[in-house]
């Protein structure tokens, strides 16, 4: 096979804008040339990677595999160049890892703190995604570990458990749910909502229940933590959903009560991904053992 980084990175391009000429825009290059390497790369593999039309292109499913393994080389080939780059500022090792809102506000803080501290040569690139955006990261190579919260297709990748965690509802004191034992998600529907911004992965997995449900949800205000979701419903301007864990602490500092919800789908799983932990750099298998312990489940 005869093809280089600049053909990988051209045919994303096109894959992504599904036109020969923006992608060939997008890396600089001439339409003529683009649709010469792109023919080459065709012949190269003996397959057909696009079907082109007067509307564009369109990826065949050799394209598909082709486009996928095409973002990973990529995003290994940054990672390269980012952790040659950190070993000249002293920096030995960098992992990049990506995980739901759950993990990173409450689980990872205690755990990366133990672990950089006895890993002063490591950084670590830590993003918040909804947990199928994780998983996609993953795939693609855009991240080394990842954390996702909930049942979520973990396509090919190897998982491990982390934590456990349940939804709960939390409510101001004297609300008329407060005290209640458990309740319905759908009973609480005729009530204002304090909600985490569009975007995280809370807010996508309730818009999920909603959708189940064929019902919608009376938004008062959405705002970008969990103790910020409870000081506005401490204030009375709405009812909110957010883990047990948080829920717990948080009640203890804020006039707030937490209400069990009914619903299966308030008990979720947490689970650490990797296309494959073995094959991990030894200081990243290092931090997936501090977490596997802090799970208290056997690796």
């Amino acid at each position: 096979m005869h093809f280089d980084m600049t053909d990988l990175r051209l045919f994303v391009a096109v894959a992504e804008t599904n036109n020969l000429t923006r992608g060939a825009e997008r890396c600089h290059l001439s339409p003529a040339s683009v649709s010469v390497r792109i023919k080459n790369i065709e012949e190269s593999l003996g397959a057909r990677l696009f079907v082109r039309s007067s509307q564009g292109v369109t990826l065949t499913a050799p394209g598909q595999a082709f486009v996928h393994h095409a973002r990973i080389v990529l995003a290994q080939l940054e990672h390269l160049r980012n952790d040659v780059q950190e070993y000249g500022r002293g920096i030995k090792g960098h992992l990049r890892l990506v995980a739901s809102i759950t993990a990173i506000a409450e689980y990872l803080p205690a755990a990366l703190g133990s672990y950089l501290a006895s890993h002063p040569d490591v950084s670590i690139d830590l993003k918040e995604r909804p947990s199928p955006e994780v998983v996609r990261a993953v795939c693609d190579g855009k991240a080394d570990l990842g954390i996702v919260a909930g049942p979520v297709r973990t396509e090919s990748l190897e998982v491990k458990p982390y934590k456990s965690d349940r939804l709960v509802l939390v409510v101001p004191n004297g609300h008329a749910l407060a005290g209640t034992h458990a309740v319905r998600f759908r009973d609480t529907l005729d009530f204002d909502y304090v909600c985490l911004p569009e975007g995280t992965g809370l807010y996508a997995f309730l818009m999920q229940q909603l959708t189940a449900l064929d019902r919608t949800i009376k938004m008062r205000v959405q705002i970008g933590s969990f103790e910020a979701c409870c000081r506005m419903i401490e204030e009375h301007v709405g009812i909110g959903i957010i883990p047990l864990s948080a829920a717990s602490r948080l009640s203890r500092q804020m006039a707030v009560c937490v209400v069990d919800l009914a619903d299966d789908w308030a008990v979720r799983q947490l689970s650490l991904c990797a296309r494959n932990f073995d094959l991990l750099p030894a200081f990243a298998r290092e931090l997936v053992d501090v977490l596997v312990a802090d799970s208290g489940t056997p690796s």
